[in-house]
């Protein structure tokens, strides 16, 4: 049976200012390394077994699967990188105090940024600090000024079925480590939640959400592994 691993990555350092941070890319902090680390011991522990992993292109996705799979000894699988499964792009919201922000703009307002299904944060300006289009890693992405859930659902899910998928129907147990909003987008088309529902959904980090297939490559409830 097909089995599908989500992990957001382990507390960033950004996560701790309570910054924005959508696409520019910060470390784990020393819990976040904890929280990975321990979400593969978890693994271990289950008997659940990684063999193919996924993450975006963002350091701390990757060091979260990095930790991870060493501490559940599966550091060798195969690992697919790709800026599709990149947190949503907070647009000129990047790097700003979540809270000052609230303060200047009110919490009305923020709220609608961060948590609306279809309205995306003011657009980040060309050639500013946090402007990415230069970044080597991006070269030929269309990096965008800024997203909306649904905008970053619209570049996850094509990916999801084109690439994903068919190694999960394979008979691959597939871990990904990725971010809030880019696993908000499977959860959502998994488990069927609707425009409304998702945007109140929080996904912790460094627990590892489990969705098991059947035959028909059909999935179950999601679950969390320490709940199993």
């Amino acid at each position: 049976m097909p089995k599908l691993i989500l992990v957001r990555h382990g507390q960033s350092q950004w996560n701790l200012e309570n910054r924005f941070t959508g696409w520019w890319d910060v470390d784990l902090t020393e819990k976040g390394v904890a929280e990975a680390s321990a979400a593969g011991v978890l693994m271990q522990d289950k008997g659940i077994e990684p063999t193919y992993a996924f993450t975006s292109y963002q350091t701390r996705a990757i060091k979260t699967l990095h930790l991870a799979l060493e501490a559940c000894n599966r550091l060798w699988i195969p690992e697919v990188k790709h800026w599709k499964l990149n947190e949503r792009h907070y647009g000129g919201l990047t790097g700003l105090d979540k809270q000052e922000t609230r303060d200047k703009h009110g919490d009305e307002q923020v709220h609608i940024w961060r948590r609306s299904f279809d309205t995306p944060p003011p657009v980040l300006e060309a050639g500013s600090t946090f402007d990415l289009s230069s970044d080597p890693r991006y070269a030929g992405v269309p990096v965008p000024r800024t997203e909306s859930l649904k905008l970053t659902i619209e570049r996850v899910l094509p990916y999801w079925e084109e690439t994903i998928l068919p190694v999960l129907s394979s008979g691959e147990t597939v871990i990904i480590s990725a971010h809030g909003n880019s696993l908000r987008a499977l959860v959502k088309h998994l488990s069927g939640i609707s425009d409304d529902d998702i945007t109140g959904l929080e996904i912790p980090t460094g627990q590892p959400i489990i969705y098991d297939f059947d035959d028909a490559m059909q999935p179950g409830e999601r679950y969390y592994l320490k709940d199993s």
